[in-house]
């Protein structure tokens, strides 16, 4: 079963949704509810975005983290969930001058499970990964972000810095993230 670990984006309505549709079996926890030695029933995890910083959110969601690692459990962080990935493992965020919101085109740089080519997607974010650790793959860039997509180590470990839950492409994304 696959976790949804809720940090209060706006967006996180429309990914449950999808889950639904899809039939995909999950559970939404919020991060504020998470009990880390319960993690061991889940198959997957995604970290949502988020839509107010909260130290107590970054702590949790650094223990998800690391948790996946050490398990090698499978998890997309989106969004924030991308931001806390890095910097939880040697990253950097900078903020933007404004808040970048709409459809964005990306590029694949790196063959990965998810996805390839140049794909649309749609993102709401005024902060964004501006440095990863060596332990990371850029796996995708575009105009606006340097790093839309990065892989931890050879793990099914991932993060976007878009909202895949609000385009097509992106939900094949997360199809196929789910069947990792």
């Amino acid at each position: 079963m696959l976790l949804v670990v809720d940090n209060g984006s706006v967006y996180t309505k429309s990914l449950l949704d999808f889950l639904t549709e899809k039939n995909i079996r999950h559970e939404t926890i919020s991060f504020d509810k998470i009990i880390l030695s319960g993690l061991s029933k889940y198959s997957a995890l995604i970290l949502s975005g988020r839509r107010k910083n909260n130290s107590l959110m970054n702590v949790i969601n650094s223990k998800i983290i690391k948790y996946a690692i050490t398990e090698k459990k499978p998890l997309l962080g989106i969004c924030y969930g991308a931001e806390i990935l890095a910097m939880t493992l040697g990253g950097t965020l900078k903020k933007m001058d404004q808040i970048h919101k709409g459809n964005q085109e990306i590029e694949i740089l790196k063959t990965n499970p998810l996805c390839s080519g140049k794909i649309n997607v749609f993102e709401s974010h005024s902060y964004l990964i501006s440095k990863i650790d060596i332990t990371f793959t850029k796996i995708a860039k575009s105009d606006v972000c340097d790093f839309e997509m990065i892989q931890y180590d050879d793990l099914n470990i991932f993060g976007t810095q878009f909202h895949p839950e609000m385009s097509s492409d992106g939900k094949l994304l997360l199809e196929r993230f789910v069947l990792i």
